[in-house]
């Protein structure tokens, strides 16, 4: 995994969250929702990350007049042999980037999001199963509403984590500016791993142990989002819906993952607390309250976790 990690580092210069994010969801097999305003290399990223790892990648342009059947593949009438044959769709890869997913209307989201949930396709009376590892990286831009559909908030519950990325710094922008201000780019990334190898370190991330403590401290972060009086946190009108199970879930695996990237074969504090945020900001719906107070999920999920007492 570090090496992977270096080998992205060839192309991408800073956003060390967002890399690290993308190997949690390698690492756990949870998809990631990676929003951001245009130019700050989210789907370089991705694409990137797919030429370090010996596997299948599809990008796929999510606009407006996408069709399921664009997505996940249709039957096709062969005159010759006079039968239908399945042809499948780009969908049946390792690893996918659907890029700006919230301009594609809600019949395009529900055919992903539901490959992503049983990790199968049904086309006609037949089922596939995907690849695996099968990993999907969306990205969508938060600033332009116009011919957009976003998300409803069932479906964003399937995304493991919702990842924010910001502007580089300073620094990184001159980097950036000495790196890619040419004609001609050369592109310097090599496969350094395979899907298989991605397996087994999932095999080993299941290993990571979870204390009782911890885990308590995971399941007391989520029932904060639900009923945060019982936890001395007055902000009941702030908070429409609060996270669901899969949250709890998520930020396990997220945790054990984050563990095991720092080498570590048990979970600390530490390791919830790093991940939580973008486990959690997406699941805490707020209401019209928090918004005239100018209050966001961010806001409340950090006051979710200085309040939880930590083990």
């Amino acid at each position: 995994m570090q090496r992977l990690a270096n080998e992205v580092a060839k192309t991408l210069v800073g956003q060390q969250v967002l890399v690290h994010r993308l190997l949690v969801g390698l690492l756990t097999g949870g998809h990631l929702l990676i929003e951001g305003v245009p130019g700050l290399a989210k789907t370089t990223a991705v694409a990137t990350l797919s030429k370090a790892i010996h596997a299948n990648f599809q990008r796929l342009q999510f606009t407006p007049d996408l069709l399921p059947a664009d997505l996940i593949g249709t039957q096709v009438y062969r005159p010759a042999q006079q039968e239908f044959v399945v042809q499948k769709g780009p969908i049946f890869a390792n690893l996918i980037l659907a890029d700006e997913i919230n301009r594609a209307p809600a019949k395009v989201q529900s055919a992903l999001l539901e490959a992503m949930q049983d990790r199968q396709v049904t086309i006609g009376s037949e089922t596939f199963p995907l690849p695996d590892p099968f990993l999907v990286m969306a990205t969508q831009n938060p600033v332009e509403q116009e011919g957009t559909y976003p998300l409803p908030e069932a479906q964003m519950d399937r995304f493991m984590m919702k990842v924010v990325v910001d502007y580089p710094t300073r620094d990184e922008e001159l980097e950036i500016l000495s790196r890619m201000s040419r004609t001609r780019r050369v592109d310097e990334v090599v496969a350094v791993t395979t899907p298989e190898e991605i397996v087994r370190a999932r095999d080993l991330v299941d290993q990571v142990f979870v204390d009782r403590r911890i885990a308590e401290y995971i399941v007391d972060l989520v029932m904060a989002t639900r009923k945060c009086e019982a936890y001395g946190l007055p902000i009941t009108q702030w908070i429409q819906f609060g996270a669901s199970p899969r949250a709890t879930i998520n930020l396990t695996l997220a945790a054990k993952a984050n563990a095991f990237l720092h080498r570590r074969a048990y979970v600390t504090p530490q390791d919830v607390k790093d991940i939580a945020m973008d486990v959690l900001r997406h699941r805490v719906m707020i209401t019209y309250e928090a918004e005239a107070e100018e209050k966001t999920s961010e806001h409340i999920v950090q006051m979710i976790l200085d309040a939880v007492a930590v083990p």
